[in-house]
């Protein structure tokens, strides 16, 4: 390994400038998956080089431009440590990157403070919708909201244009208590055990768990709509 190793705090640095949304955990998942494997100090710390960073931006690259999953991902990192050329058809060379779409500012905001009304107007809904959503779980049922109520308020908001109705999008509400309920069931045991460590690890763990979970779920739901997605 050539000059310092880095922390995986480093290579998060490295990292955040061009792929805002990654995260250790998220580094940690894919050294998990094995698309990268990062050396280990005596004390087992993770003791990266400029080639991992590299190999990390490949693949974020590749899920990002080319919404490639990581089996496939993996197949085209094989072939490259192997030496063997592409499989025709398949671009292993990473285009430069698209411009990332811009988050929603709403979800920035730590300091929003808005009543109801302004939660509506802020995120395009009808007063009578805000009631409707808080009645259905699907918003906080008491004011101040804060950013992240306001990003989930838009959402809902898109959703409403689609023609779905509150009722409808309760659906999503008891999906997400039943999966946090499980994830809950998983980690528990090491949030339990009250130390920093532990908790890091339950942290990385849930995240883990939801990123998966989300993963799972649009792949059933493109399963299921297959016929509809064709036509």
């Amino acid at each position: 390994m050539s000059g310092e190793p880095l922390t995986i705090g480093d290579v998060l640095t490295r990292l955040k400038a061009e792929f805002d949304d990654v995260t250790i955990s998220k580094i940690r998942f894919l050294e998990s998956e094995g698309l990268i494997a990062p050396r280990r100090s005596e004390s087992g710390y993770r003791q990266f080089d400029d080639a991992d960073v590299e190999r990390l931006r490949y693949v974020l690259r590749a899920q990002r431009d080319r919404y490639l999953p990581l089996r496939v991902i993996r197949e085209e990192l094989d072939r490259r440590d192997a030496g063997l050329p592409p499989v025709p058809g398949d671009a292993t060379a990473v285009p430069e990157p698209a411009p990332a779409p811009a988050p929603d500012p709403a979800g920035l905001l730590t300091d929003v403070s808005l009543d109801r009304t302004e939660l509506a107007h802020a995120a395009g809904l009808d007063p009578v919708d805000v009631d409707a959503l808080v009645e259905h779980g699907l918003l906080p049922d008491r004011a101040p909201y804060d950013g992240d109520a306001l990003q989930r308020a838009r959402v809902l908001a898109e959703l409403r244009r689609r023609g779905l109705e509150p009722r409808h999008l309760r659906a999503h509400r008891l999906a997400a208590d039943r999966e946090a309920a499980l994830i809950d069931q998983l980690v528990g045991p090491l949030l339990r055990q009250r130390n920093p460590e532990s908790r890091r690890q339950a942290a990385s763990r849930a995240e883990e768990l939801v990123e998966l979970g989300g993963r799972l779920r649009a792949l059933l739901l493109a399963e299921r709509l297959g016929t509809v997605r064709r036509t």
